[in-house]
């Protein structure tokens, strides 16, 4: 059952797909050659200064289409993406992807998907949220989110998932799944976590087992309590 639910809520958070005043300086890691303040063009490498991935930006990074730079330490504007390789410090907006290979600082705003393969220290806006790795911060989303572990909170329109562990709160309308629960899971539909250190409220919550906390719906169970299921309320301290 519990691969089933865990099957379930990941589903719903498949994400889209994802990307002179230059001053030259030793190569510090693959693909940048040198840093700009300003990175401004159609689509990279139509850019300049010119060059995919090849330029770190301390400033702003501005482009029609698609942006690519190793880093981004300011302001990211791309028409329908924008992609950094190594961190992220700042502000990043796009139309449909922003893709961060590493770390993320600040705040990142999309109608289609964040992602982000570093940890994620901020604000994201956006309709799906993936992340492999952890999040810090507030997070809003159209459809929903999927991150390692979840530091504050996160709100979506269908499920979010924690991998490992959430702390904070989490609100969708179908429901969230973590694998720890620290907190409050706000869902309309179901809540489930295999092990429970707060509240769960939706129609159905599920825990496997709840150290300390209670449930709140019409169908509460807590497989480990001895009696499982009860309606309206359900608890253990």
């Amino acid at each position: 059952m519990k691969k089933t639910f865990k099957f379930g809520f990941v589903a719903l958070s498949i994400v889209s797909a994802m990307p002179s005043f230059a001053e030259e300086k030793e190569q510090v890691y693959d693909g940048a050659v040198g840093w700009t303040p300003v990175a401004v063009g159609i689509a990279s490498p139509l850019q300049l200064p010119w060059g995919r991935a090849r330029w770190d930006v301390f400033g702003l990074d501005c482009n029609l289409f698609y942006s690519d730079a190793p880093k981004m330490y300011g302001v990211g504007v791309g028409g329908v993406a924008m992609a950094t390789r190594d961190d992220l410090m700042g502000v990043q907006a796009s139309l449909l992807c922003n893709w961060a290979s590493a770390d993320v600082y600040g705040i990142r705003a999309t109608a289609g998907g964040n992602i982000a393969f570093g940890d994620t220290y901020g604000v994201e806006v956006g309709s799906l949220a993936y992340r492999p790795a952890d999040f810090w911060g507030v997070d809003v989303n159209l459809l929903g989110a999927y991150q390692n572990n979840l530091n504050g909170l996160q709100v979506a329109g269908l499920a979010t998932v924690s991998k490992e562990q959430s702390y904070g709160m989490t609100a969708a309308i179908f429901g969230n799944y973590a694998e720890v629960a620290y907190g409050l899971q706000l869902g309309l539909i179901i809540n489930y976590t295999a092990e429970l250190h707060g509240c769960q409220i939706a129609l159905v919550n599920i825990a496997q087992e709840c150290p300390w906390g209670f449930q709140i719906g019409l169908v509460n169970i807590i497989l480990d309590n001895a009696i499982p299921v009860l309606p309206f309320v359900n608890c253990y301290f």
